[in-house]
């Protein structure tokens, strides 16, 4: 089906330019989002006469989201979430999660502004892309812990395979400590024990 964009749509083209798409990507997505025209007279005809407006609202709408994204761009969010030892998540984080940790923290991001490259399914830092205009993106970081005191911990750039080492190496340091201690105590019983000899005595 040909087209007439009216916004740039990323891998696809510029405001005005005349493209040909799948029917159904068409149909479900680019015409009823507002983002473009089945090429037709009427419709080529409406496009110059509204031309002059759309740039103009392309244009305040980019201002505004280049604004937002000096704020977003680098940010980093914690999202907490239950998991395995190992750092598997119990499920997954969602483009809705992401937007509601940014959203949280006093920005306004619709999860639709936001595209993983893939499911988060583990603990750690992960960078995802917000698209807050069709011309501007921006960067976030996803900060996925257990706890807030781990999410600190990751954010200084330790792994979740570092900290359960030092957590592992902790907790044998405590039992090597408390077997000292003990071997310890065992020791001082026997040394505080009356080792005076006895005199012989004598057999009658």
């Amino acid at each position: 089906m040909d087209i007439i964009l009216l916004e740039r749509v990323a891998k696809l083209g510029q405001m005005g330019e005349v493209v040909s798409v799948k029917e159904g990507y068409a149909r479900n997505f680019l015409l009823p989002q507002g983002k473009a025209l089945r090429v037709n007279p009427a419709n080529l005809a409406r496009f110059e006469e509204q031309k002059a407006q759309l740039e103009a609202q392309n244009l305040e709408t980019r201002k505004e989201a280049e604004a937002l994204g000096a704020q977003l761009d680098g940010k980093s969010f914690v999202v907490i979430r239950s998991a395995s030892d190992s750092g598997a998540l119990y499920g997954s984080v969602s483009t809705r999660d992401a937007a509601d940790a940014a959203t949280e923290a006093g920005f306004t991001v619709d999860r639709k502004q936001v595209h993983l490259s893939r499911p988060i399914k583990e603990l750690g830092l992960h960078d995802v892309i917000v698209t807050l205009h069709p011309e501007v993106e921006v960067t976030i970081s996803l900060n996925v812990a257990r706890s807030p005191e781990e999410a600190e911990l990751q954010a200084s750039g330790k792994s979740i395979q570092e900290l359960a080492a030092e957590e592992e190496a902790a907790a044998d340091f405590e039992i090597a400590e408390l077997f000292d201690d003990i071997g310890s105590a065992a020791m001082d019983d026997d040394e505080s024990g009356d080792s005076t000899p006895q005199p012989d005595v004598e057999e009658r």
